[in-house]
């Protein structure tokens, strides 16, 4: 019986018994069942806490406009699962995608795969298919024992440490650190995003002899009036004929976040250290960074009031945002839709915000995954982290939407964030909301 996509992921969220069971085994195993074809000249692996997806947009449209065919396999999804594999800009098909886990079915035999372990191999298989210059992949969590590490990547990115999926992880950052480092290899570029990353993320990297390039170091971001330039190291050579170290002038990037220009910079050192095999054009550089698009991360959808949409789901990325709220205020109060996964700091969440939310409305999820929270136990970690906030609490997010957009006024801002969940309730909401018929006048 030939499956849809839908019945496939269906089929997938029963193969295993556990959503997540990190490890290397059983999808190795698979692969090289499957052959374990070489997915393109080139393979860059991002990893990190944040900003991994918005660092693989920069890559893949950095090396677009240099002219290069690439593979871009992200995830989670917002509103189609499609959207985790992309070649040449594009999500692939229903088609591809099925024809991709009818192959990996055919080859795991007994071996239970996870929902990830599957979407995995079905990019992987893509790839190695479609004849593309550079494939990038994102790490779906940690690194060492993430599935997407059994391909030995020629440049490996981390672009932060924080503290989130403890339970896999561990409590600190060091040891969430030694994890990320996993995706690193012998004597190949090891990129690391921020200046101050944890002892146990360097210590791992020295262990297994990866040629580190540190933000701070070895390549630096420097703001100047209209954009900001990029600077790398020197070179045995002295750098350019000039003796200057290399760099690039680069516009400001359209995702609005203070850190990406730090994704950006991360993204380019990558591309300088593997120059030799892909070219090193600095006009796409500035063509990539202005072009890179990543839904839900500050995503402004209009109105007024204003409904801007953020994937921020833990501490580190919630700084993140009230870094950005403090330089864009709007005219008036901003009130926040919010929904979290059960393993989330949402009290770490709510105190990062602090009093720039006038009201929250927490909105449960766990009519969406298991995972998700239902409102009164959402309610009750915010108030450990903000206890004099106000807020209410709807049923789903629908409803706390609907509550926020009902409160607000012109020149208020709604901020829906948190889990993936809820910018893709977010955009649903507003893409119904432009496809409904406009009352005459």
């Amino acid at each position: 019986m030939t499956r849809t996509l839908e019945q496939w992921l269906d089929h997938q969220q029963r193969v295993h018994a556990r959503g997540v069971d990190l490890g290397l085994e059983r999808v190795r195993a698979v692969w090289e069942r499957m052959g374990a074809p070489r997915l393109a000249p080139v393979a860059i692996t991002v990893g990190g806490t944040n900003g991994k997806g918005s660092t693989v947009a920069f890559l893949e449209a950095m090396l677009a406009a240099a002219g290069k065919r690439v593979g871009a396999y992200t995830s989670p999804h917002l509103l189609r699962y499609n959207e985790r594999v992309r070649i040449d800009g594009a999500d692939a098909d229903d088609a591809a995608l099925v024809a991709a886990f009818e192959r990996i079915e055919a080859a795991r035999g007994e071996i239970p795969l996870t929902y990830f372990e599957y979407g995995t191999l079905a990019a992987l298989d893509l790839f190695a298919r479609a004849a593309l210059d550079v494939a990038l992949l994102e790490v779906g969590l940690g690194g060492r024992l993430d599935a997407v590490n059994i391909v030995d990547a020629d440049a490996a990115i981390v672009t932060t440490i924080g503290l989130d999926h403890m339970d896999w992880l561990g409590a600190d950052r060091d040891s969430i650190g030694r994890e990320k480092a996993g995706i690193f290899r012998a004597g190949r570029p090891a990129v690391i995003g921020e200046a101050d990353p944890p002892h146990g993320l360097l210590e791992a990297a020295a262990r297994c002899g990866a040629r580190v390039l540190r933000a701070g170091r070895d390549f630096d971001a420097r703001l100047h009036a209209g954009g900001w330039r990029w600077t790398g190291w020197r070179e045995d050579a002295g750098g350019d004929a000039a003796g200057w170290p290399p760099h690039a002038d680069l516009p400001a990037p359209v995702l609005q976040a203070p850190s990406q220009i730090a994704n950006a910079a991360a993204a380019i050192s990558a591309l300088y250290a593997l120059r030799d095999r892909l070219g090193w054009d600095t006009r796409a550089l500035a063509q990539g960074v202005a072009a890179a698009r990543v839904r839900g991360r500050l995503e402004h959808l209009g109105g007024d009031p204003e409904l801007v949409v953020d994937v921020a789901h833990n501490p580190q990325a919630a700084t993140e945002l009230a870094a950005w709220l403090d330089a864009h205020p709007p005219r008036g109060r901003v009130l926040a839709a919010y929904g979290a996964l059960s393993d989330k700091d949402v009290a770490g969440v709510a105190a990062a915000l602090g009093a720039r939310i006038a009201h929250w409305h927490l909105g449960g999820l766990e009519a969406e995954t298991p995972r998700g929270l239902p409102a009164p136990a959402l309610a009750e970690r915010f108030a450990a982290g903000l206890p004099a906030a106000s807020f209410s609490l709807h049923a789903d997010m629908a409803g706390a939407l609907a509550a926020a957009r009902a409160q607000a006024q012109p020149g208020d801002r709604i901020l829906a964030f948190g889990s993936f969940y809820v910018a893709a309730a977010a955009l649903r909401s507003a893409e119904a909301a432009a496809a409904r018929p406009r009352a005459r006048v």
